[in-house]
């Protein structure tokens, strides 16, 4: 079924949407002449503007904009074109519906007239509304799906293009405004104030764009997010600078990805780019989309059981048969967390789980990852958990680590899954491949995108996202495969789920959690907290899932480190004072003294609230991770108490 079929607010409803990106910047580009006026190429140059658009349909854009930004009465007559009004705007739409076939809704684009406004007075704005009514009656007759007017940096303006809008209009209206740096109001209407301007004005859709590049545009939208209307972002590619006579924009696709996925997770539900920004910029606007949005590929939960002697499921093993990890997670929740169980005080590692991360090096020896498993296995961890290419690095398959650290060592391991790199079909065969190899314990994420690791262009697939993919392992658990099918066999794979405390978008991180645990998930594993505020607000709310919590903790090595999680990873934040501690460390040794004391603090204030600890050493200093368990009655075998000679 074509995407269009689907009514454009009913769609925004169930996942995050793409917009393309500019037009006028990509025309100058490939080498439109800036003496003309933009609009005027769906005239003078159709072949150009064809190509921009299908361009931004190929990356992915599920939302194309008519090249008709600056095509009202005012801005044509500066270039002797106001005559052609009606035919540019016509031609506009024509051209992206060309471009976007079924695959994407075109909006037809309105931009402010340009006009040195002053005072409004009745006449100067009927005089406004009569600029936007003859231009959006020109879209409409080309016939759009909704009307964006973005970057209005009045709101009596904008105003007035809303009133013109609604006037002919009962379809879906996009309204952005800019705003300036120097200047976080417009008109002296804050983010949030200005969601609800333009709600009472008529637009189905508050949003900001242009503005100072990504980081500044992320602030704005997110104090717009929560305030009655859905949210849109259009970034432009940073502060434009001259280079031999060309204007560059600086902002990389990469980092614009980056902010992508921090707009969508903190609740804006459309993200697109303005000036400066290309397809590869949209690309990676669409995977940070696909990564949120559910995956490209629906699963249903597994069936219980069907009447009409229908295919029946299978009744899946309890959680305390799955594994040891299983056993001791139910035991140790009843005895001490579980409102109605005896609510036992830690005595110890017996009542207190512990998984520390282990990851192969590069290459091909295992050699350093095996020895790290076997010193904790004396301490006494419960289970090595070995990631799925953490921040799209390539390493050797966790599958086989995880094999070698079971069989070698002797311990319980837990394996990462993701979705990024495989399909449907491929996570189902790796799936029933380790179920056969003994693997029992599983953490099912949705994983890094590959811009953040060596292979940036390397295909991000996302046919499932972590919810998508908990009811997989639930139907192979229930013996189906995602058709329904029955299966010869189940599997009885333990589910772990991933949790951000500190989401920017908090409410959605609950509810996400509880869709987690209605997907299959049995325990909570959580990202690293160093707020104490955040961790405690997390453990409350979700006291109520009735889920055992591994808290993550992530000793922070030096004060470079502490600074580079806090800016440049999502869901990671790092209170002022802790990175004030870091910093006052006078050499690496008290750095590292002082991030293993930091985590262990944590671990003291909420170790009666959890299950366990989920540890997360970095730089493969896996001693770090006992240093901080000795919180909770973990410490060194006799044999390990000395660090080695080399350090």
């Amino acid at each position: 079924m074509p995407l269009t079929d689907t009514p454009f607010l009913e769609a925004i409803k169930d996942r995050p949407i793409a917009f393309d990106g500019a037009m006028g910047t990509q025309l100058y580009e490939r080498g439109y002449f800036i003496t003309r006026s933009f609009d005027e190429a769906n005239l003078a140059r159709p072949d150009l503007v064809l190509d921009v658009h299908r361009d931004y349909v190929a990356a992915g854009a599920r939302i194309i904009e008519s090249n008709t930004f600056g095509a009202n009465r005012e801005l044509l007559r500066r270039y002797g074109a106001q005559d052609r009004l009606r035919e540019i705007n016509r031609e506009g739409v024509r051209l992206a519906r060309e471009a976007a076939g079924g695959e994407a809704w075109v909006a037809g684009a309105v931009g402010p007239t340009g006009l040195m406004l002053g005072a409004l007075d009745e006449r100067r704005l009927a005089a406004l509304e009569s600029i936007f009514t003859e231009q959006i009656e020109a879209l409409l007759e080309g016939g759009i799906d909704l009307l964006v007017f973005e970057t209005f940096c009045s709101i009596r303006e904008i105003e007035a293009a809303l009133r013109a809008g609604r006037a002919l209009y009962r379809g879906p209206i996009v309204a952005q405004v800019s705003f300036g740096e120097e200047h976080p109001s417009i008109d002296g209407v804050t983010p949030a104030r200005m969601v609800e301007r333009l709600r009472d004005g008529g637009a189905d859709i508050a949003g900001v764009n242009c503005g100072e590049g990504p980081a500044f545009v992320f602030d704005i939208a997110r104090d717009m997010v929560g305030h009655g209307l859905p949210v849109s972002a259009q970034p432009n590619a940073g502060r434009p600078r001259r280079l031999d006579e060309r204007t560059i924009y600086m902002t990389t696709p990469e980092y614009f990805g980056v902010y992508a996925r921090r707009l969508f997770q903190a609740g804006v539900q459309l993200v697109g780019g303005c000036c400066g920004t290309g397809p590869e910029h949209i690309r990676r606007v669409v995977d940070a989309a696909a990564m949120l949005a559910g995956g490209r590929v629906r699963i249903e939960p597994a069936a219980r059981g069907e009447e009409g002697g229908a295919i029946r499921s299978q009744p899946a093993v309890p959680t305390a048969e799955k594994s040891p990890l299983g056993a001791k997670l139910q035991r140790v929740y009843h005895e001490r967390l579980d409102p109605r169980g005896p609510r036992r005080a830690i005595g110890g590692p017996e009542s207190f789980v512990v998984s520390v991360e282990v990851n192969p090096d590069p290459g091909l020896d295992p050699g350093r990852a095996l020895a790290a498993a076997a010193m904790l296995k004396r301490a006494g961890c419960d289970v090595i958990n070995i990631a799925d290419g953490p921040r799209a690095s390539v390493r050797m398959s966790n599958l086989a680590l995880a094999v070698q650290v079971r069989d070698r060592v002797g311990l319980d391991v837990i394996q990462h899954v993701c979705c990024r790199d495989r399909n449907l079909i491929g996570l189902q065969s790796d799936l029933l491949g380790a179920w056969v190899l003994g693997i029992r314990n599983l953490v099912i994420i949705t994983g890094d995108p590959p811009k953040m690791g060596d292979y940036p262009a390397a295909t991000a697939v996302f046919d499932l996202d972590s919810i998508g993919l908990l009811r997989l392992v639930d139907s192979l658990n229930h013996g189906l495969d995602p058709s329904g099918k029955a299966m010869p066999g189940a599997t009885a794979f333990l589910c772990a789920c991933g949790a951000e405390p500190a989401a920017h978008d908090y409410d959605r991180e609950l509810r996400r959690l509880e869709d987690k645990k209605r997907a299959g998930a049995e325990f909570i594993m959580t990202q690293p907290v160093y707020d104490p505020v955040l961790l405690r607000r997390f453990l409350q709310d979700a006291r109520s899932l009735e889920l055992p919590i591994l808290v993550g903790l992530c000793p922070l090595a030096s004060a470079r480190n502490a600074e580079f999680l806090h800016n440049e990873v999502p869901g990671m934040q790092i209170p002022a004072d802790i990175r004030a501690r870091m910093s006052a460390a006078a050499s690496p040794e008290e750095g590292r003294r002082t991030g293993v004391a930091i985590a262990r603090e944590t671990l003291e204030e909420v170790k009666s609230s959890v299950a366990g600890a989920y540890l997360m050493p970095q730089f493969g200093r896996h001693r770090t991770a006992v240093e901080v368990l000795r919180a909770v009655g973990y410490d060194f075998a006799p044999e390990d108490a000395a660090p080695p000679a080399h350090g």
